[in-house]
């Protein structure tokens, strides 16, 4: 690919993956996948959880929540890869893949015969990547510098949604505490700063988040 076609290609994603909310933005990067990667059909994002728990999100066709289940299910394929082990990992021919044995024969038997799978992301509590499906035997041989340039584009949209999430997680955390030393106040005739003591000896003494004794506070203000 010349220089001129990525840097097209560039600018039309950083058009396209203009991130808004997390869940919103995970949605848009599926759907540029399919529109701007070459032999993409079909695009989901997998997150690996601290946990254990593998979830899909955002997928561009129903098919692809039960060949992802079959990959979380046998612990084989891409998509489960990308999330747990490799970074970057394709898959032009599933059903001649070693690698892949047995979820092989469920991609094909769903008309999905090739296969790429990008790491989006790796985050404190949970790690993401990017599957690529196509119809057509031998997609994906060389994503190359156009695979990278899409993770670089898609993670940076993640982080900028990640980072509006917990500004709005924090607004809304201090307005609840606020609440919550307001009742606390006018129900003990306590100044601020005693209300807010208060509060916080309730939170370490029953380790429980602060947030939390605020709001069952005021949930049973309200009952």
């Amino acid at each position: 690919m010349t220089d001129d076609r990525l840097l097209d290609l560039a600018q039309q994603l950083a058009r396209t993956l203009t991130p808004g909310d997390l869940d919103h933005t995970l949605s848009r990067i599926t759907a540029a996948a399919v529109e701007a990667l070459p032999d993409t059909d079909y695009a989901s994002i997998t997150i690996l959880h601290v946990d254990g728990r593998l979830e899909t999100v955002a997928p561009t066709d129903d098919v692809l929540w039960g060949v992802d289940a079959a990959q979380y299910e046998l612990r084989e394929g891409p998509c489960y890869q990308a999330a747990a082990d490799s970074v970057h990992i394709t898959s032009p021919d599933l059903a001649r893949d070693e690698r892949f044995p047995r979820y092989a024969a469920s991609a094909v038997a769903a008309g999905l015969n090739a296969q790429a799978g990008i790491r989006l992301f790796d985050a404190p509590k949970s790690r993401g990547a990017l599957n690529l499906y196509a119809r057509q035997v031998g997609a994906f041989s060389d994503l190359g510098g156009l695979g990278e340039l899409f993770r670089h584009q898609a993670a940076m949209a993640i982080d900028y949604a990640r980072e509006i999430h917990n500004l709005q997680e924090a607004v809304r955390t201090r307005s609840t505490i606020g609440t919550a030393v307001g009742i606390v106040m006018e129900r003990y005739h306590l100044t601020d700063e005693r209300a807010f003591a208060f509060l916080a000896r309730l939170s370490q003494d029953g380790n429980v988040k602060l947030r939390e004794v605020a709001k069952r506070l005021i949930a049973t203000t309200r009952e």
